[in-house]
C-alpha cells in the first residue's frame, strides 16, 4: 500500500517537472495561452474589488450623514393634510425620540437695495435643529426657540447670499427682504451644513428662518416633512415602529398618509444595486476566462498532436491511460493557475490605481480572489480534459507509426 502511494507521488512529481519543461520549451505559445486567463482573472478581481471599495466608501458616508435620524414625509389624508405643533410635540414625547426638526420649504424673491434674486431656496427650521447641528452657523447666532415661538423675522444666510447681496459688507445685523418681508440677518451658515436625508433630497437652502415664520409665509399651519432624531442607543427599526404607531393614530389609521425613510434603508437599496452591478460586471469579465480556456484547449490539442510519438513510447513501456491523462491535465492546470496568479496580482494593482483615481477606499475582496483563483483552476481542468482524454486513448501502435 505504502509502495503504491509512493510510486503515485513520484509519478505526479515527474509529471509536474515535465509539464514545466514543456511550458518553458514553448514560451511564446504558453504566454499567449496564459494571457487569456490573466486578463479574465484581472478583470474580475479589479471590477469586484473596485465596486466593493466604492460600496464601502458610500456606506461610511451614509452612516455619517444619517446616523440616528429618520425622515418623515407626510402626504396626508382627506381629513388631515399634515402635522400641527401639537402633533410634533406628541412625537417628541415618545421614548425613542430625542427631538423633532420640522422642515418647511419655500421659494422666495429675495432683495436688498437695488439687487434681487428669484427662486431662492428658503427653509424653516426650529431651535432643536441648531442644537443638533452646532457647526451649522459659522458666524453670528443660530435661530432659537424664542424666534420660533414669536415667529420672529430673523434669518441665517448662506455664503452665496453673502456674495450676492453683501459683497464687502458685514451682513450680521443687516436687513434682507424675503418676499417683501424685512428679515434681520443674525448668522451665517456653513454651505454644507444640512447632511440629513431631507437635505440630500431638497438640496442645501440659501436662507434659514424659523419654521413657524415659514409656515405663516406659506399660509399653512401644518408641517409635511420633518426629521426625527433618535434617543441615544435606540434602534432605528424599533423607533420607526413606535413613530408609525403614533402617526397611524394621528391619521385615523388611514393608509398611505406618510412615508418614513432611514439612511439604513437607502444604504441597503444602494448596496443591493451595487451587488447586482458587481455580479453583472463579473459575469461579463468571466467571458474572457472562457476565451482563455478555449485557448488552453487549443494549445493542449496541438501539444497532443506534436507529442504523439512520446505518448506511444510511454504506452509501449507500460504507461496506463490514466497516467497519460493526468500528465496532460497537470500541464493544462498549471497553465491556468499561472495565468490566475498573475491575473490576481494585476487585478489588485488595477483596483488600487482605480481607487486612488476615484478617491474611494481600497478593500481587498477575499471572495473576488477566491472566485478568480477557483475559476482559473476550473477552466484549466475543464478545458484540459478533452485533450488529456484524447492523449490517453491513443493507440500505441498508431502513435509509434508516426515516428
Amino acid at each position: 500500500m505504502l509502495r503504491s502511494i509512493r510510486a503515485t507521488l513520484v509519478m505526479l512529481h515527474e509529471c509536474v517537472k515535465m509539464s514545466f519543461s514543456n511550458i518553458l520549451g514553448n514560451r511564446v505559445r504558453s504566454f499567449l495561452t496564459v494571457l487569456g486567463i490573466l486578463i479574465g482573472v484581472a478583470a474580475v478581481i479589479a471590477l469586484i474589488t473596485t465596486v466593493n471599495g466604492f460600496s464601502g466608501s458610500l456606506s461610511s458616508s451614509f452612516s455619517a450623514m444619517g446616523a440616528g435620524t429618520l425622515t418623515v414625509t407626510v402626504s396626508g389624508s382627506d381629513l388631515k393634510s399634515g402635522l400641527n405643533a401639537g402633533d410634533l410635540a406628541e412625537l417628541t414625547q415618545l421614548e425613542a425620540v430625542d427631538g423633532v426638526t420640522p422642515s418647511v420649504a419655500l421659494s422666495a424673491r429675495v432683495s436688498r437695495g437695488g439687487s434681487y434674486k428669484t427662486n431662492v431656496s428658503v427653509s424653516g427650521k426650529n431651535g432643536y435643529y441648531f442644537r443638533q447641528n452646532e457647526d451649522a452657523v459659522t458666524r453670528g447666532r443660530a435661530l432659537n426657540f424664542t424666534d420660533e415661538d414669536n415667529m420672529t423675522a430673523v434669518c441665517v444666510i448662506s455664503p452665496d447670499m453673502v456674495e450676492e447681496f453683501f459683497y464687502g459688507v458685514d451682513p450680521i445685523g443687516e436687513t434682507l427682504y424675503v418676499d417683501g418681508i424685512p428679515f434681520l440677518v443674525v448668522g451665517l451658515m456653513d454651505a454644507d451644513s444640512d447632511t440629513s436625508i431631507a437635505g440630500m433630497m431638497n438640496g442645501s437652502p440659501d436662507i434659514l428662518i424659523p419654521y413657524t415664520t415659514a409656515m405663516k409665509m406659506n399660509n399653512t399651519n401644518v408641517v409635511t416633512q420633518f426629521t426625527v432624531y433618535l434617543a441615544p442607543g435606540t434602534d432605528s427599526e424599533s423607533a420607526s415602529s413606535a413613530i408609525e404607531a403614533a402617526l397611524d393614530a394621528m391619521f385615523s389609521y388611514e393608509e398611505d398618509c406618510y412615508e418614513i425613510m432611514s439612511m439604513s434603508s437607502i444604504e441597503d437599496t444602494m448596496e443591493s444595486m451595487l451587488g447586482m452591478v458587481s455580479a453583472l460586471l463579473a459575469g461579463i469579465a468571466s467571458i474572457a476566462l472562457v476565451v482563455g480556456g478555449i485557448g488552453i484547449m487549443n494549445m493542449m490539442l496541438t501539444t497532443v498532436t506534436e507529442r504523439t510519438t512520446e505518448i506511444g513510447l510511454k504506452k509501449a513501456l507500460g504507461a496506463i491511460p490514466w497516467q497519460i491523462q493526468v500528465q496532460f491535465l497537470i500541464e493544462s492546470f498549471l497553465l491556468s493557475v499561472i495565468g490566475g496568479a498573475l491575473g490576481i496580482l494585476l487585478g489588485l494593482g488595477l483596483s488600487l490605481a482605480l481607487s486612488r483615481v476615484m478617491g474611494t477606499s481600497f478593500m481587498i475582496s477575499t471572495s473576488a480572489i477566491a472566485l478568480g483563483a477557483g475559476f482559473s483552476a476550473a477552466v484549466g481542468i475543464l478545458f484540459g480534459w478533452a485533450p488529456a482524454r484524447k492523449a490517453s486513448k491513443l493507440n500505441p501502435i498508431d502513435a509509434l507509426r508516426s515516428m
